[in-house]
Parts: structure tokens; sequence; C-alpha cells
């Protein structure tokens, strides 16, 4: 195989830290499981960012790595595919299935685009409709997998006034990435910090939990995100023309019906997803694990009496691949913990620095970490478990650094191949979408406004919710 430049590059700075790693006299104080961890850390690191092999191959071979070398016990890498957010995400993409197979999607989409009137409305309407897929469906690939056929539709609505058609190209990835930290099947780097948390400090965020801190955010920056696309992609007299699409328009474009009575299936679905969802919600009330709920909605889901859709059928749309990256990162995660590997990376920063600056590091190089790593879950598999590690040298809350992180991390829409979302959305064959020089122009804008409303949110209101900044 021919290496280019930028690969040859990155093998070579990934040998070199190993070669570093390896030799006895360097680096006193750290321990050979430290230094076998770090080794593999830099050359899967390395790997994901400069290399084309597969995420998830480049991360089991750093699980089978550490397990061959006796760093972490086979119990633990295999363990990680039964923890209970594991079988939370399985059993959420059963969920989502059945509701994409009842077209319960499209009719809500309707029944809110229908009623802008003002190109502002519809913007902030499909943004609302957005937001609220975030419970109903996990994983941003996922989401916008299922918003495609909505924009479809809404495009063709809108053929004449091509920049409206642009700006919602543009609107539809934009949200689905920000308002992913609403829930904690959002994203599957949201499960890697609640593991990386539970093995390094004890402390397991809930999904109760995880939605009262995200969901505000997730509402207020996708609002803002909105409100920038538009101003970004559109000229004030593309605001100002009214718009009126109807229900009936819709369904000239749609597959599945938008409009008309209720399918016994689709009342069904939608009574099983408000049940699951308020059962996550009310934890605290009945104690029910979120797993446990997931696992009964999925039952029911594809239940032959009243479900939507087969088990075979809804098990094929899991994404299996994201699973095992999952599940080898954790054991990565637990590595850098047990062995002291991210202390010792983590002890030559000066961190006798006030909270609010801790944080806005933290943030700011998670904001930018997409540029280099652009799997959402690979940068926290990098960045948690340091972040924690130094938060605890620190002084700050780990629980706080984590979740700013993490939260931080949504942001990556400067390159059409930052995120799938914003490749998908990139290339609609038949459909006037963004340029590159568009996701640049929304970057500049977008990229500190975020990364500021997740620092206010770190400092103002987590405190308020229980996760204080010390």
């Amino acid at each position: 195989m021919t290496l280019n430049p930028r690969q040859a590059i990155t093998l070579c700075i990934a040998l070199s830290l190993c070669a570093l790693l390896l030799v006895p006299g360097n680096f006193p104080g750290l321990s050979g499981d430290a230094r076998l961890t770090l080794g593999v850390f830099a050359l899967a690191t390395c790997a994901w960012i400069g290399t084309p092999i597969d995420d998830t191959y480049i991360a089991l071979g750093a699980g089978l790595a550490l397990t061959a070398t006796g760093v972490i016990s086979s119990d633990t890498l295999f363990g990680t595919l039964g923890d209970e957010t594991v079988w939370l995400l399985i059993c959420a993409f059963v969920l989502a299935a059945a509701v994409a197979r009842s077209g319960l999607a499209g009719r809500a989409a309707a029944f809110l685009v229908s009623g802008a009137r003002t190109v502002r409305q519809l913007t902030h309407l499909t943004t609302a409709a957005l937001v609220v897929t975030a419970f109903a469906v996990p994983a941003t690939s996922g989401r916008a997998a299922l918003a495609l056929p909505v924009f479809l539709a809404l495009a063709k609505v809108l053929a004449d006034r091509r920049r409206l058609v642009v700006m919602l190209a543009l609107l539809f990835p934009t949200v689905i990435l920000l308002s992913a930290v609403a829930t904690l099947i959002g994203a599957g780097a949201h499960l890697i910090t609640v593991s990386v948390l539970w093995e390094a400090t004890g402390d397991r965020i809930g999904f109760t939990q995880w939605m009262l801190l995200g969901l505000p955010l997730a509402v207020a920056s996708s609002h803002l995100a909105a409100e920038a696309v538009l101003l970004t992609t559109t000229r004030r007299a593309d605001r100002k023309g009214p718009v009126h699409i109807t229900v009936e328009q819709l369904q000239e474009h749609s597959e599945q019906p938008v409009t008309g009575a209720w399918e016994p299936a689709e009342t069904r679905c939608a009574l099983l997803l408000a049940t699951v969802v308020a059962l996550w919600c009310s934890e605290p009330l009945h104690q029910v694990p979120p797993a446990v709920v997931a696992l009964i909605g999925a039952v029911v889901a594809s239940s032959p009496a009243l479900g939507t859709v087969r088990l075979k059928d809804a098990l094929k749309t899991v994404p299996w691949a994201l699973l095992l990256f999952m599940a080898a990162t954790m054991a990565m995660g637990v590595a850098l913990a047990d062995s002291g590997a991210a202390k010792w990376l983590v002890g030559g920063v000066p961190l006798d620095v006030p909270p609010w600056l801790f944080l806005t590091v933290v943030v700011c190089v998670s904001t930018a970490a997409h540029l280099v790593l652009q799997s959402r879950s690979a940068r926290s598999s990098v960045l948690v478990p340091l972040v924690v590690a130094a938060a605890v040298g620190a002084g700050v809350n780990p629980v706080a650094a984590a979740l700013a992180s993490t939260a931080a991390a949504g942001f990556c829409h400067t390159l059409p191949a930052s995120a799938k979302p914003v490749t998908l959305f990139a290339d609609v064959p038949g459909t006037p979408t963004y340029t590159p020089r568009d996701l640049l122009r929304l970057s500049a804008v977008l990229a500190p406004l975020t990364a500021a409303l997740v620092l206010l949110f770190a400092v103002t209101l987590w405190p308020l919710l229980g996760v204080p900044v010390r």
C-alpha cells in the first residue's frame, strides 16, 4: 500500500512516540503498563487522524493489543459490550426503526412546517422538530437519514426559491449535530463519556440527569445556530418573502402519508414512543433503568400483534460497527485510567488556574478537535480521559469538565467531511445544496458562539442543576 505524505508523516510521528516510550530510561515514574497504554493510544490516535483505515478496525486492534499485553483483562474488553448503555443504544435503534416504518416522523414534520408563514418561522419550526427527534432516533447519522426525505419534500415545494433550499440543506445537519446533546442516546460519544466518568470517578450520569443538563443547551444552541444559518445563507429579500407550505404539497412529494386519518400503526407507535420517553424522563420516580425501559419498548415495537416492524428488520438498522467501536474505546479509556497513563499525561500541564479558565481551554480544544479527528466518538475517546484526569488535578469537577468537552465536540461543521450528517446533506442529487465556502462562512460565526454558550452553561446553569464547577 502506497502512503500519501500525510499518512507517512502520521506514521513516522506514531512510531517515534512509541520508540520514545519503550526506551527504559525515558520518562521516569511511568510504569510498564502505562508505557504500553500510551504507545497503543498514540498509534490508534495517529491512525484515526492520518489513515483511511476504518475507525472501528483501529479501535478493535487497540483493544486487542491492550488485552494481549495484559494491561486490561479479557473480561474488561468483552464486558464493555454488555454495558447497559450499549443495550440502551441497541434498543433505541429498534424503536427508531419502528418510528421510521410507521411514517410518524413525516406526519409530525408536515404538521409543524405547514404552520409557517414566514421564512424565520419555517426555520425555527424545522429546528424545533429536529430537536425533538433526538428523543426518538439515536445517533446523528440515524437522525440525518430519517430527516432527509422531509428535506427533499420541502426542497421540491420551494424549488423556485433556491436560496431557501440551500439554507434548509445547511440547517438540517447543523441542528442535528448541535441538538444531539439533548439526550444520552443522541451520540455514541455521550455513552463513551458516561463510561469514562464511571470508571475514573465512580459517578454515573443517568438518562434523566443528562437530559436535564443537555436539553436546555440543545434548544439554545440549535435556535442560535438556526439564526446563524439564516443570516449567512440568505439575503434580506429572501427572508422577506412569505412562505405558505400546505400538507397537500408535502404529500405530493412524500412516499408515506402525511395527511388524512392516522393509521392504527401510527397511533400505536406514537403511544409507545411517548410512553418510553416519559419513563426515561421519570427514572428517579420508578427506578427502572433506561436500558430496561428501552428493551421493553423494543420488544413491543417489534411484536407481531402491536409492533410496526419485524425484529429481524429492525436489527439490520443497528450500526453494529459503532457499537464495537464504542466497546473498544471504552476499554481504552479503562486502560488509560487504571494504568496511570492519563494522570501522567496531564502531570506536566500547568493546572493551577481558575476553574473558568480551565473550562475555557477544554471547550476551545474540544471545539477545534474535529479538524483533526473527524469521528465524534474518537474525539471523546481521546479527549475525555485526559480532561477527567486534568480536572481532578486542577480541582475542577470532572463531571462538569467531561460534559463541557463532549458538548463542545458537537460542533463539527467546518468541512463537508467533518461529520456524516454534513456529508449526507452536502451532496443531494438534483437538489441545490451548500458549498464548502458556505460551511466556512457559517463556522466562522457559529464556532465561537457555540463555544461561548457551552462555557456559559458550564459555569452558570449547570451548577444550579447539581453539577458545580468545583
